[in-house]
C-alpha cells in the first residue's frame, strides 16, 4: 500500500491510502496512454478510456475480443500479434513499434510496452500493454528521412561540383558523383584517405592542406583557389570551399568540401593577362614611335620649309619677266603648289608644336576688321577660282580684340579655304559678324557638302577629313580644323561646326571675347597699371605652384602659395584670394573636395576656383562644372593662357577656353 501524508495548515497529518479504488481512479483519467490487460492468448479482458480515445472502440466492442483486430493485414497474416506476446512472454517485458488500425480503419504509428504479469509462482497470469501514438513523430521523421534523402540524392547527381566530407582528421567519409568526375577516383578508392591526396607536392610540403582545415575549423568557413591534382597526376585550377560542420552541442564533427574545376576560366584569365601585358608593351611601343615620328615630323618639315623657300622665290623673280604663255602656265603651277606645299608644311609644324605643349600666341590689341580682312584677301583666289559668291556683313564701329593677328587670320583663312574646297563651283560662302556683351561671334558659312552629324564632334581632331572632295579642289591633311581649335581657345574663346547635313552646307561659328575700354588701358599702360589681383596658386608639385607665383608676380600680381588641401584652406582663410588656382589630383584632400571647402567659407563675393588638371575628358569638364568651378584648364598653363584667363577675370564674363560659362 502507497502511503501518502496530507499536511493541510492547521490540521494534524493524516495517511492517506493508494487502495484499489484509488489506484482505478488514477489509471482511468490517464487520456494519452491506451492501457490494456491481455489473458494468456491475446484476448482482451482490460479496456482503459484512454485506449477508446487511441482506437475508436468503446470497452463493450473489444473486451474478450483478440488483440489482432488492432494489427494491419500485412502483421496479422505473418502472425506478428502472436509473435509479440510471445517475446514478452520470453522477455518479460518488450517495446515495440508499428501501425496499428482504429475502429474506423485509419491507421496510426503505435508505441506498444507490453509486460508479461506473473503470480508469486512465475505463473504467466496475462500481458499489460501500454500503448502511445505516435503518429505525428513518425511523420516527421519520415519527413526528414525524405528530405535528407532528396538531398542525398542531389548531392550524388551533381556533377558540375566535387561535393564530399571529411572526419575531423580530414579524412574523406562520402563521395559524390561530381568528386568521381572531377578528381578521377572512385568512392571506394578514396573513402577513408585523407583529403591532402588531392593536393600538389608543393602544396603538401607547406602544410597547405592542414592550413586549410584549422582556418575552417576557426572560423567556420575557408575558401582558396589553386592547383589541385587528379588521380591520373594531371593538375585542374580548383575552386575550393570547405565549411565545418558541428553538432548542437557545438563539437566539430567533420567538414563539407565543395570543389569546381575552373582550369578553363583559370587559361582564359591567365591569357588575358598576357595579351594586357602584351598590348602594354605595344602601347610603349607605340609611344616610342610616335614620339620619333613627331620628331621626324618636326625634322623633315624644317628641310621642307628650307627647300620650299628658293623655289617659291625663283617663281617670284621669274613672274618680274616676260614669259611665253606655256612657260607662264608652269611658272603659276609652281608657285600654287609650292604655296600649297608651305602651308600643309606650316600646318605640320604648328601641330607638332601643339602636341608637345610648345604652340603660343603673342597678344597685341588689334581689329577684327584687319584679320578678316587680311584672311579673305589671302582666300580670294581660291574663292573666285572657284567662282563662288562671297557676302561679308560686320558692324562699321570698330572692334577691338587682344591676341594674336597673325594667328587669327590663320583661324580665318583655313575656315574660308574649307568652305571654297567643300562648295561645289559656283557656290555661296558669308562672313557674318554679331557682337554680344562681351564676345563677338563670326559665322561662317557656306552652301557646299554639308557634314555628316557622326562627324561633328570630331571635325576638329588632326587629319580629319570633312568629306570627299570634287577631283579640281586642292588637298590637305585635315590639321587646319584642329588648329583653329587650338588658336580660339588660346584666346579664350570657341569654336563650334554646324550643319543640317550631307548636302545642306556647313557652319563654323567662332566667338571671341572683345578688349573692354578697361582692358585696352591696362595694355596700353603695362601691367604694372592694372589693378593687382589676389591669386593663391594650389599644387602638392612645389615647382609648378611656386612657378605660377613667380610668373604671377612678374605680371604685377599678389601670389601666394600652398602644396595640399589644409594648407589652402588655410592661405585662403588669412589672404582671402580673388582666384584660386587649384590642382585637382591631389592626395589627401583632392581638388574637389577643396573647392567645395573654399565655397562654403561664402566669401563675399567668393573667389574664381580654376580647376588645373592633365585630364582633358568631357565628364571631367562636366564634373567640374557642376562642382562650381569659375574654368577648366588642361595643364600645362601657359603665360598666354593665364593672361587670357586674367583677361576674362578683368571682363567679369566670358567663356572658358574648357567649354562650360564661367560664373559672373
Amino acid at each position: 500500500m502507497i502511503v501518502s501524508t496530507d499536511r493541510t495548515a492547521g490540521g494534524p497529518s493524516t495517511p492517506f491510502a493508494l487502495d484499489g479504488e484509488t489506484f482505478r481512479l488514477l489509471i482511468s483519467n490517464i487520456r494519452d496512454y491506451g492501457i490494456l490487460l491481455i489473458d494468456i492468448n491475446g484476448h482482451i479482458v482490460g479496456w482503459h478510456a484512454g485506449a477508446t480515445n487511441l482506437t475508436g472502440y468503446s470497452s463493450r466492442e473489444v473486451v474478450g475480443q483478440h488483440i489482432s483486430r488492432f494489427f494491419t493485414p500485412e502483421d496479422n497474416k505473418r502472425g506478428w500479434p502472436q509473435h509479440v506476446l510471445a517475446m514478452a512472454e520470453a522477455q518479460g517485458r518488450l517495446q515495440v513499434e508499428g501501425w496499428r488500425v482504429r475502429k474506423d480503419g485509419s491507421r496510426f504509428w503505435a508505441s506498444a510496452v507490453i509486460t508479461a504479469l506473473r503470480d508469486s509462482d512465475g505463473k504467466l497470469r496475462g500481458f499489460a500493454t501500454l500503448t502511445r501514438d505516435l503518429t505525428e513523430k513518425r511523420r516527421q521523421e519520415e519527413a526528414l528521412h525524405q528530405s535528407e534523402e532528396r538531398y542525398r540524392s542531389i548531392v550524388e547527381g551533381v556533377r558540375d561540383y566535387a561535393i564530399f566530407t571529411l572526419d575531423p582528421n580530414g579524412n574523406v567519409t562520402s563521395w559524390n558523383a561530381g568528386a568521381r568526375q572531377i578528381k578521377g577516383y572512385e568512392s571506394d578508392e578514396i573513402i577513408g584517405s585523407h583529403c591532402s591526396r588531392f593536393y600538389t607536392p608543393e602544396a603538401i610540403q607547406r602544410g597547405w592542406p592542414q592550413h586549410e582545415l584549422a582556418v575552417a575549423k576557426e572560423q567556420g568557413r575557408s575558401e582558396d583557389e589553386g592547383w589541385r591534382m587528379r588521380k591520373d597526376g594531371s593538375h585542374f585550377w580548383a575552386s575550393v570551399v570547405i565549411t565545418a560542420m558541428r553538432d548542437a552541442s557545438g563539437t566539430l564533427v567533420g567538414y563539407s568540401r565543395i570543389t569546381r574545376d575552373l582550369t578553363e576560366r583559370h587559361r582564359r584569365e591567365e591569357a588575358l593577362t598576357q595579351s594586357e601585358e602584351r598590348l602594354r608593351k605595344h602601347g610603349e611601343a607605340l609611344e616610342d614611335t610616335v614620339q620619333r615620328m613627331r620628331d621626324f615630323i618636326a625634322m623633315a618639315s624644317h628641310e621642307m620649309q628650307n627647300s620650299l623657300v628658293p623655289i617659291h622665290l625663283a617663281a617670284s623673280l621669274m613672274a618680274q619677266k616676260q614669259l611665253d604663255r606655256p612657260l607662264e602656265h608652269l611658272r603659276q603651277t609652281i608657285d600654287r603648289q609650292s604655296a600649297l606645299l608651305t602651308r600643309i608644311v606650316e600646318d605640320l609644324l604648328d601641330l607638332n608644336r601643339t602636341e608637345r605643349g610648345q604652340f603660343s600666341i603673342q597678344r597685341e590689341r588689334l581689329l577684327l576688321a584687319d584679320v578678316l580682312s587680311g584672311a579673305i584677301e589671302a582666300s580670294r583666289p581660291l574663292i573666285e577660282a572657284r567662282a563662288h559668291a562671297l557676302q561679308t556683313q560686320w558692324p562699321k564701329e570698330p572692334i577691338e580684340l587682344l591676341g594674336d593677328a597673325q594667328r587669327l587670320t590663320q583661324v580665318f583663312i583655313n575656315l574660308l579655304n574649307n568652305a571654297a574646297r567643300y562648295t561645289a563651283i559656283g557656290g555661296h560662302i558669308s562672313v557674318i559678324v554679331e557682337t554680344t556683351g562681351a564676345d563677338v561671334t563670326v559665322f561662317v558659312a557656306d552652301t557646299g557638302k554639308g557634314i555628316a552629324p557622326e562627324l561633328l564632334e570630331r571635325v576638329f581632331d588632326p587629319f580629319t577629313q570633312l568629306a570627299p572632295r570634287d577631283t579640281d579642289s586642292q588637298g590637305g591633311l585635315g590639321l587646319g580644323l584642329a588648329l583653329v581649335r587650338r588658336i580660339v581657345e588660346l584666346h579664350g574663346g570657341t569654336v563650334e561646326a554646324r550643319s543640317a547635313g550631307i548636302g545642306h552646307g556647313s557652319e563654323f561659328v567662332v566667338t571671341l571675347p572683345l578688349m573692354k575700354p578697361a582692358a585696352r588701358e591696362m595694355r596700353k599702360d603695362g601691367p604694372g597699371s592694372a589693378r593687382a589681383v589676389r591669386i593663391l596658386c594650389v599644387d602638392d608639385n612645389r615647382i609648378v605652384a611656386d612657378g605660377y607665383a613667380r610668373l604671377l608676380e612678374g605680371m604685377g600680381h599678389k601670389a601666394q602659395v600652398a602644396y595640399d588641401g589644409e594648407g589652402a584652406l588655410r592661405a585662403a582663410h588669412t589672404f582671402r584670394p580673388e582666384i584660386v588656382l587649384l590642382d585637382i589630383d591631389m592626395p589627401g584632400m583632392n581638388g574637389y573636395e577643396v573647392a567645395h571647402r573654399l565655397l562654403e567659407q561664402q566669401d563675399d563675393p567668393p573667389p574664381k576656383i580654376v580647376a588645373l588638371t592633365g585630364w582633358g575628358r568631357e565628364s571631367d569638364k562636366q564634373r567640374a562644372q557642376d562642382a562650381g568651378f569659375y574654368r577648366y584648364v588642361v595643364k600645362p598653363l601657359t603665360r598666354e593662357a593665364l593672361e587670357s584667363l586674367l583677361a576674362g577675370f578683368a571682363r567679369g564674363t566670358g567663356t572658358s577656353g574648357a567649354g562650360f560659362p564661367s560664373p559672373t
